[in-house]
């Protein structure tokens, strides 16, 4: 086998996981992703933060998938000149948490925290949020994942939160902040405390039968018709909820469409 200057001779059989090992390798000792920032310290910036995983539970192949995007993108900006600093994340949001640990303290419901003690249920969310962080690292070290995992932000830190009313203000002050309603699935179950999520909803998922009421009615000076329908009845009382969704007919009758109102 001949093999031109500079190269390397490759070999017929190739043992691909032991060349990502040797090539993990080869970073770790030359600090390249280290060094990629420090060669780019006066390019232009081009701000990462990675929208961060939740480490409250243990990595998956859906989580691989995103971080090859979250990669490639930083990569390709840094061979194009910018400094990419790639901040990692850790997102600290509620509702997952706060599932995970009523499933592993065995409650049921609000009651049930607030006969435990608000403030120490808290305290296990917080010690459940980054319970699998070193799986996770270990994983974005393994799938050559370039980020910085030393200066990780999270969400639940004060200066996060800080920072989000900060952005918002800037947002407010440049008149860029409007508002709007948009339909959103609501448990009475668990009002005030949250309302529904995909999530809650796709984890959550159970067949059964309930029975709707809907009430339609003509607003004045228009042919458009209301409809309001609800979809979670109270056994033998109203079906009246703390907000049902809306569907308006157009004039012709088709094509409903989603909005918000009362039942």
């Amino acid at each position: 086998m001949t093999t031109s200057p500079g190269y390397q001779a490759v070999p017929a059989q190739v043992d691909f996981p032991a060349m990502e090992h040797d090539i993990l390798r080869l970073w770790a000792e030359r600090e390249t992703f280290d060094e990629t920032l420090r060669q780019s310290a006066g390019g232009k910036p081009w701000t990462f933060y990675e929208g961060p995983p939740t480490a409250n539970g243990m990595p998956g192949t859906h989580h691989i998938e995103a971080r090859v995007f979250k990669d490639l993108f930083p990569r390709y900006k840094t061979m194009r000149g910018f400094h990419v600093e790639r901040k990692a994340g850790w997102d600290c949001h509620g509702l997952p948490v706060e599932l995970a640990v009523e499933k592993e303290l065995g409650f049921s419901g609000k009651a049930d925290i607030e006969a435990y003690g608000v403030e120490a249920f808290n305290a296990k969310c917080r010690e459940s949020v980054l319970r699998h962080v070193d799986a996770f690292t270990e994983l974005t070290e393994r799938m050559g994942y370039w980020v910085n995992l030393e200066d990780a932000y999270v969400t639940m830190d004060p200066e996060y939160v800080e920072s989000l009313w900060w952005a918002l203000k800037q947002i407010h002050d440049k008149g860029l902040l409007e508002e709007d309603y948009r339909v959103a699935p609501y448990c009475p179950a668990a009002a005030p405390r949250c309302r529904i999520t995909n999530w809650r909803r796709a984890t959550r998922r159970s067949s059964t039968r309930r029975s709707t009421c809907a009430s339609r009615s003509p607003p004045a000076r228009s042919r458009a018709r209301w409809t309001c329908w609800c979809g979670r009845p109270r056994r033998g009382r109203s079906c009246r909820t703390p907000r049902s969704p809306c569907t308006r007919t157009s004039p012709t009758g088709s094509r409903p469409t989603r909005s918000r109102g009362r039942c």
